[in-house]
């Protein structure tokens, strides 16, 4: 039976695109523009595709090309299933703690005007507080693995930037300077404790202001239109003072148990877009209503309905820069000296007596269901290549046409 959800934002794409380009096509980027028509096409004519015919009993079928956009509720499962593999063999048969570093709302609007600089500033300001406060001798003393994933949306589809971290609940020995030893020993965190959220929070705040601070004094920031009055210095300043006096959200969420726990957390938040067409419920007279969690009221689900303009207007604001890349390895798991330091956590965790542990450090890759005909399950299968069909391009171009 098809698990394919009955609406997806394609078709609202492809019902209200036109009205949405109208409205606010001018404010887009080229990239934003991009990210609509590959998710108006995917998966249809438009793409080209195959014709598959079963040879036994004539039945048809046909498929059609993904669009492969990283921002495509539909293509993220067949990335997910290979980045998942390689990650599985990184993990260390520890505690893992998962930590939230969230941007104040004024910070996070001006984000949306300065998204490379301000996402990288954010990346850099989450792994510096962590691994300054982790290299710490009064807290760990240790250089710990972290994988940071950007999330940028909130339930609602309102803009909410915010990096999620998993992070080893122990790492190699090091100096205060996070150097590691040149003959390093496993320091654990305390069961069911990672470090001070308090200490956490207020450092990150201090990282990032004073990264942001620099980065106007470089004159990296876009500040026009409704942000023009911050380009004079003693603007900015100003306006960064009362930010300075709030306390940031950061916050440290109840620590996996394993290695198998984190792999299903990561299926569930690495690869997500959005919103995954498993939300939308309904598409009627030019309203869009979807599924949130209310975390206001304990989580309970709730329905949502907006315009498809304001829909669409929500969801474009989640669209990434052009090679921005949304999740980054620190410390341990840091693509330069990985594999060393991973064979040295690996070692001294075995001296530890772990090594059934260390074993278990594996990922279920499931079974590749077989192809066969759904009318009389014939595994003699011809396919036939089928060209981009410019009908069905035409069809879509009030979201298609990027020029």
């Amino acid at each position: 039976m098809s698990t394919r959800p009955v609406l997806e934002v394609a078709d609202v794409l492809r019902a209200h695109g036109a009205a949405f380009l109208e409205q606010y096509g001018a404010e887009l980027n080229s990239r934003q523009q991009r990210v609509l028509a590959d998710l108006a096409r995917c998966r249809t004519a438009a793409l080209g595709g195959h014709r598959e015919r079963c040879l036994d009993c004539g039945h048809e079928r046909l498929a059609y090309n993904s669009c492969r956009n990283r921002h495509c509720p539909k293509c993220q499962a067949s990335q997910r299933a290979r980045w998942l593999e390689r990650e599985a063999s990184y993990l260390l048969p520890v505690e893992y703690h998962h930590v939230v570093f969230t941007l104040p709302p004024a910070v996070a609007a001006l984000a949306l005007a300065n998204a490379r600089v301000l996402y990288r500033l954010l990346f850099q300001s989450v792994w510096a507080t962590l691994r300054e406060v982790a290299a710490d001798p009064h807290y760990l003393g240790a250089e710990v693995g972290v994988l940071a994933v950007l999330h940028t949306w909130g339930q609602n589809l309102h803009h909410h930037p915010h990096v999620h971290c998993v992070v080893t609940g122990g790492g190699l020995s090091c100096t205060a300077d996070g150097v590691v030893d040149k003959q390093p020993r496993w320091r654990s965190c305390r069961p069911g404790f990672f470090l001070p959220v308090r200490v956490l929070r207020r450092l990150f705040r201090g990282k990032f202001l004073a990264g942001l601070r620099d980065a106007q004094a470089a004159g990296q920031l876009r500040l026009s239109g409704t942000w023009a009055g911050l380009a004079e210095p003693r603007a900015f300043a100003a306006w960064l003072t009362p930010l300075y006096a709030q306390e940031w959200v950061v916050y440290s969420k109840p620590p996996f148990g394993g290695p198998a726990q984190v792999l299903k957390y990561l299926a569930r938040y690495t690869h997500r877009v959005a919103i995954s067409n498993g939300r939308l419920v309904s598409l009627a007279d030019g309203q869009v209503t979807f599924t949130y969690k209310d975390y206001a009221r304990g989580g309970k689900q709730r329905r949502l309905t907006l315009s498809a303009v304001e829909f669409l207007r929500r969801f474009v604001q989640h669209v990434l820069p052009r090679g921005f890349m949304k999740i980054r390895h620190y410390g341990l798991l840091a693509n330069r000296q990985r594999q060393p330091k991973l064979a040295q956590a690996r070692w001294q965790l075995l001296r530890a007596g772990q090594e059934q542990a260390l074993l278990a450090c594996t990922l279920d890759k499931g079974v590749e269901p077989s192809r066969c005909c759904p009318a009389c399950g014939s595994v003699r299968l011809h396919r036939e290549r089928l060209e981009a069909d410019g009908r069905e391009a035409g069809a879509s171009a009030a979201v298609v046409d990027t020029s």
